[in-house]
């Protein structure tokens, strides 16, 4: 007879510790164990030897950040110059073979809408509206030869964010989170900040866990707001809940824990569901300290351009606005990332009525990319000086991105179509050298100059998760016979970006 206390009726085998300490402890014992656990996956990640996947000797960077442009930026206008589009400005467009436009946008060419001038030491051009990134552009690597294989906004963007065109697929963040787990027990490893007008495209898909654990997913937050995170705390209408009441609440709940863990070992959705109850609580003290903007000092808000509050706001649409809005998801990202949350993802431009307040330009270039690419600039620039003067810039890895571009034609004279052949993605810090570039888009910014050799979301993904010490091909998880994985069959490390 098999004496180990780890021996249960309930199980053919020895009891795993957490079995054990739920079915012997209940609740609390879970709260320890699962503390426990979290400590001894960071201290195993820190060490290089999570399951063989992380290698201390290449992984410069520990968290990520991911800009992500709903809509579809349009590289022409804002990084990616081609003079050419100046020179050839309202000639009937010939792209030398047939193109099948989105909507009806193959008007005439049409040069940039902003001038262009060279910034930093290495003389890199950029677009007027974000002009703000010019002081930190030598930290920056710019990939202007990114494809898409779609030119469908919501096919492409999951592309970009979880790295297929199909929902039911985890996001990036959540893959970074299942492979290094968080650096701080008391907030989510992964955390979304959305554009304040609502979701983009695919909503929530774009940062659930699917078939990973639920307890990967990215966790919403809304800096700035009178309640950043949604049920964390009792409604104010719940003044009858008494705190005898609310514990004996919690004591029921474990015990219904403890019984249905008995009788399913195993069971990943239970455990998901318990880890996200112990973050919650956890989180009721350590995320409004973390979200709370107004702790930094003067010089700081200045740096982002928040210096008043809410109330002090201009409440029309315009680019002041916009940089408010943008530069208090960035400070608190910056926030999120010191005290351990490892993903941020950051969007910008979720709104589908008119006049437009995403990137998606059909009408007008000038309305639409204005107002958003001058906060986003503003934001940004202000993040990277930030980090960098606080020694996070050199294991924090920022990567801009945006579902596709858009095409050198014109769609009724002021706007652009989407154009999946080519775009402009940018990263900095974490491992990657700057005042680079990296892949060139031919002479229209149509498609890339090299036609053979584009860079994909894999190769992206794949230098991610390089630089976060972990090999993309194992990082897997086991899914209706397969092993998938953020790169499905693809991707390469970008060398060349590497510092």
């Amino acid at each position: 007879m098999n004496t180990s206390p780890f021996h249960s009726p309930f199980h053919s085998g020895p009891l795993s510790r957490r079995d054990f300490l739920w079915q012997s402890g209940g609740g609390l014992g879970g709260v320890a164990l699962a503390s426990m656990f979290s400590s001894e996956t960071s201290a195993r990640a820190e060490a290089g030897v999570a399951g063989g996947l992380v290698s201390p000797s290449f992984g410069k960077a520990k968290r990520v950040v991911q800009f992500f442009m709903a809509g579809a930026a349009s590289h022409l206008d804002l990084f990616d110059f081609k003079p050419e589009l100046i020179k050839h400005h309202g000639k009937p467009s010939d792209f030398g073979e047939p193109v099948e436009a989105f909507q009806n946008g193959l008007g005439p060419w049409l040069r940039p809408v902003w001038d262009f001038k060279p910034y930093g030491q290495s003389g890199k051009m950029l677009g007027e509206p974000v002009a703000a990134l010019g002081g930190v552009v030598d930290e920056m690597a710019f990939i202007h030869n990114m494809v898409s294989k779609s030119g469908v906004h919501s096919a492409a963007t999951l592309l970009q964010a979880t790295g297929f065109q199909l929902p039911g697929f985890p996001g990036a963040g959540c893959w970074v989170s299942y492979g290094l787990g968080s650096m701080n027990e008391n907030l989510p490893a992964f955390v979304v900040l959305p554009d304040h007008r609502g979701f983009g495209s695919n909503g929530v898909k774009n940062w659930d866990s699917a078939f990973l654990p639920s307890q990967h997913s990215g966790t919403v937050i809304y800096p700035g707001t009178e309640t950043p995170i949604a049920d964390l705390f009792p409604h104010k209408s719940g003044t009858f809940i008494r705190p005898e009441g609310e514990t004996e609440g919690r004591e029921l709940l474990a015990s219904l824990n403890r019984r249905h863990a008995a009788g399913h070992p195993g069971d990943q959705r239970l455990e998901a569901r318990i880890r996200s109850y112990e973050l919650a609580a956890r989180m009721q003290l350590a995320a409004p300290e973390a979200l709370n903007l107004k702790d930094e000092p003067a010089h700081v808000l200045r740096l982002y351009g928040i210096e008043g509050g809410p109330e002090t706001w201009p409440k029309e649409i315009n680019a002041k606005e916009e940089s408010y809005y943008f530069a208090q998801k960035c400070l608190a990202a910056r926030r999120l990332l010191e005290r351990g949350v490892r993903f941020v993802q950051v969007w910008s431009g979720n709104d589908n009525g008119f006049p437009r307040r995403n990137w998606d330009s059909h009408e007008d270039i000038d309305r639409d990319h204005g107002p958003l690419a001058t906060g986003m600039a503003r934001g940004c620039a202000a993040f990277i000086a930030d980090l960098k003067q606080r020694g996070l810039l050199e294991d924090t890895v920022i990567l801009w991105t945006t579902e596709f571009g858009r095409m050198p034609s014109s769609q009724g004279g002021k706007g652009r179509d989407h154009n999946p052949f080519v775009f402009t993605n940018w990263l900095c810090g974490g491992g990657i050298r700057g005042g680079i570039t990296h892949g060139e888009s031919d002479q229209w910014g149509y498609k890339p100059l090299d036609r053979k050799n584009p860079t994909q979301v894999y190769d992206v993904h794949a230098t991610l998760l390089h630089l976060l010490g972990i090999d993309h091909i194992k990082l897997t998880s086991r899914h209706n016979g397969i092993d998938r994985r953020l790169t499905d069959v693809h991707g390469h490390v970008i060398n060349e970006i590497l510092a």
